[in-house]
């Protein structure tokens, strides 16, 4: 079988140089971006006492799902600072919602656009099989020849890592909305970006949250791997856990690491329900406008229930 060996390793290492020799400036601005933002949310974390912190996270906490919810996570930032795992929580914490941000921003107008256009869908898909069955260790190896050591390959290749179902559950989401809520909205003159803003963005909500909830926790766990390239955060004492085989320290920071997925989970989840609850409001107002409407056009004759009569525009 050797002589049947294609080099298909050698010529994608041809390409990253390539790439690496053409596009070098592209990749010093994408990291001088990426490493500010990161140093930027990070001193938000890292620079007010950490009661401050907690405070604020437990009113969010608050806000999306009520007291509970906020108790439990005061208690268990509480624990994480208790255990000696603060620092590297917030770093931890940092690059996720960095990565989370760029992820969310990419991934939801391409769902947008895959659901309107079917051959941009066709072309996305194979893309998205691919970044989500390629195993989570392979995306550092792009990243640290692309960007070097640090954290910036570590969020590239989380935000790659996480950005699938985000794209997959907004494009499901937009496909999924009521096709007579739509053609209502086109029979009262809308504009499409204003059936997109105002019917369908608003009704695919909570399938957008759901992906937002996902990007969020892919995002974490690979946050996490990303300290073998150099990334901060409670990956790195995860790893020398590993290497010293440190039983307690490997407890200490995976415990800060399931502390943090709970509580950002609950919170995405909680946001996400609270919308749900407010589609199902606007669905059914809607459901009952299109019933108005058709029995207006029935009242007034064959030729408007057709759709070949007068349409008023919409105001606003």
């Amino acid at each position: 079988m050797e002589i049947f060996r294609i080099p298909l390793g050698d010529w994608v290492e041809t390409f990253v140089d390539w790439v690496i020799d053409v596009l070098g400036g592209f990749f010093d601005v994408i990291s001088m971006i990426f490493g500010g933002l990161y140093d930027g949310v990070e001193w938000l974390f890292l620079t007010p006492p950490f009661w401050l912190v907690i405070i604020v996270i437990a009113a969010i906490a608050w806000l999306a799902k009520g007291w509970k919810l906020a108790v439990g996570a005061i208690i268990g930032l509480l624990l994480i600072g208790t255990v000696d795992q603060w620092d590297n929580a917030m770093q931890t914490i940092a690059l996720t919602l960095v990565a989370v941000i760029i992820a969310v921003v990419i991934a939801i107008p391409i769902g947008i656009w895959a659901a309107r256009s079917k051959t941009v869908s066709t072309i996305v898909r194979p893309i998205l099989d691919f970044l989500q069955t390629m195993p989570a260790f392979v995306y550092l190896i792009p990243a640290i020849f692309l960007f070097g050591v640090g954290v910036v390959p570590g969020m590239v290749a989380t935000i790659l890592f996480a950005i699938a179902p985000g794209v997959r559950l907004t494009e499901l989401g937009i496909r999924g909305v009521d096709q007579e809520v739509v053609e209502a909205g086109n029979a009262f003159g809308a504009a499409p970006g204003r059936i997109l803003r105002q019917i369908q963005l608003p009704l695919a909500m909570p399938s957008i949250m759901a992906g937002v909830n996902q990007v969020i926790m892919l995002a974490l766990s690979m946050a996490v791997i990303a300290s073998m390239v150099g990334g901060p955060g409670l990956g790195k004492d995860i790893i020398q856990a590993l290497s010293r085989t440190d039983i307690a320290l490997g407890f200490e920071a995976g415990l800060a690491v399931v502390i943090i997925a709970m509580i950002l989970d609950r919170i995405t989840s909680g946001f996400g329900d609270a919308q749900r609850s407010r589609t199902r409001r606007d669905a059914a107002s809607v459901d009952e406008t299109v019933v108005v409407i058709d029995a207006g056009d029935l009242a007034d004759g064959p030729a408007n229930a057709a759709g070949g009569g007068y349409r008023r525009p919409v105001s606003g």
